[in-house]
């Protein structure tokens, strides 16, 4: 009786631990069973175990009757010869040499301004008028004098040419006539300051002072006149460059806040190299057509500082590097259907753009090179072409 009862125990173990094992993961977890999860979990880990090492098992085979997986598999493209132009890439501001705060030139009260902000003048226009303080009164009466001296002079001249009256009459009337002239000239000189004129043409930014108050020379500020025609961009080029950034280079000038990009050249560059931070200045003309972009306005420079017309650009990514510090590419050899063997070339490398470089010696138009892959080949390894890229 009691092998009977041992015997049924044990089946009922065997019964509940196969029962245990065909479970699905969620079946246990919603027992909410610590015991019976930890036991799931080890089963398993353990089941992960013994999948991981039958797979080495048959990757190891397959590679011992397939001679292929022996062999890298690569993608390649072709070295192709492209026009390389490189772009200097700097920031700067927009500027304008037209740009200007006019004072008075006469003390006085401002009496009138005829101009508004937003307002286009000319060169020339009269802006505002300062009193003169009396002095159209004084100009008048030296006029007078002046013209009563002129009609003295003419009178003793036409004397003198007929040999009448003394060479001291004739001179001294030829000296009041002319010190009138002087003094009526002076004064017209004076009274023209109290008009205050547009230097350049441009439109009128800003009125700072109104009408009606007291403006001194070279203190009181009376308008901002501002030109949006004539800009340019000036920004700082480190000296290593000051061969390759002359006059008359490209550049291509982006706005990001605009979200437009315009084309121009540079207009002048620098002879001076600032000590302090080994920079030259350089002028980038800003044509502005539309009158969007404003002084201070920032910018994105690309300066064209070299141009190969016969370049070989390859991606960075595939280029290494050996122990003696040089860099080196694989290419293919010996090709013959998909297979062909690897061959490190040694070369030099160029200026960058973007992702690609520019090879400067080693490699040929239309050398086959390793792209994919390129990491995990070796010197004369037999190697399996994947696919042929093409690279532009």
């Amino acid at each position: 009786m009691k092998h009977i009862i041992s015997i049924l125990a044990l089946v009922f173990v065997l019964t509940s631990c196969s029962s245990e094992k065909k479970q699905s993961v969620e079946e246990v977890i919603a027992t909410n069973n610590l015991e019976k999860i930890r036991a799931k979990k080890n089963l398993l880990d353990e089941q992960q175990q013994l999948i991981s090492s039958e797979l080495k098992l048959l990757d190891a085979k397959i590679k011992e009757l397939d001679p292929l997986e022996k062999i890298p598999l690569v993608t390649t493209f072709a070295a192709k010869e492209v026009v390389f132009t490189h772009y200097l890439e700097l920031q700067g501001n927009v500027s304008t040499k037209q740009n200007l705060i006019i004072y008075p030139e006469f003390s006085g009260v401002l009496t009138q301004v005829y101009v508004k902000e937003g307002q286009l003048v000319s060169k020339g226009q009269i802006l505002a008028k300062i009193d003169d303080g009396g002095l159209s009164q004084q100009l008048a009466q030296l006029q007078i004098q002046a013209d009563l001296a002129k009609t003295t002079f003419d009178r003793q001249e036409r004397l003198w040419n007929q040999k009448i009256g003394s060479e001291i009459q004739y001179l001294q009337a030829k000296s009041s006539y002319e010190a009138q002239s002087r003094a009526v000239n002076q004064l017209t000189q004076q009274i023209e300051k109290t008009i205050v004129r547009a230097p350049f043409s441009g439109s009128i930014d800003d009125v700072i002072t109104d009408q009606g108050s007291v403006v001194a020379p070279g203190q009181s500020q009376l308008f901002r006149i501002v030109n949006l025609k004539d800009m340019y961009i000036e920004t700082d080029v480190p000296e290593r460059y000051i061969s390759e950034v002359t006059s008359g280079k490209e550049v291509m000038v982006e706005f990001p806040i605009l979200g437009k990009t315009v084309d121009s050249k540079v207009r002048q560059a620098g002879s001076f190299i600032n000590p302090s931070n080994r920079t030259f200045k350089v002028e980038v003309a800003v044509p502005n057509y539309d009158g969007q972009i404003k002084p201070n306005l920032t910018a994105k420079l690309k300066i064209n500082d070299y141009t190969n017309n016969k370049a070989i650009l390859i991606p960075q990514s595939i280029i290494s590097e050996n122990a003696e510090g040089d860099q080196y590419v694989y290419i293919i050899t010996n090709k013959n259907g998909d297979k062909g063997i690897a061959k490190q070339i040694i070369v030099e490398t160029g200026k960058t753009q973007g992702d690609y470089i520019e090879i400067l010696s080693g490699l040929e138009h239309e050398d086959e090179i390793i792209d994919e892959g390129a990491r995990s080949v070796k010197d004369g390894q037999e190697i399996k072409i994947l696919v042929i890229e093409d690279k532009k």
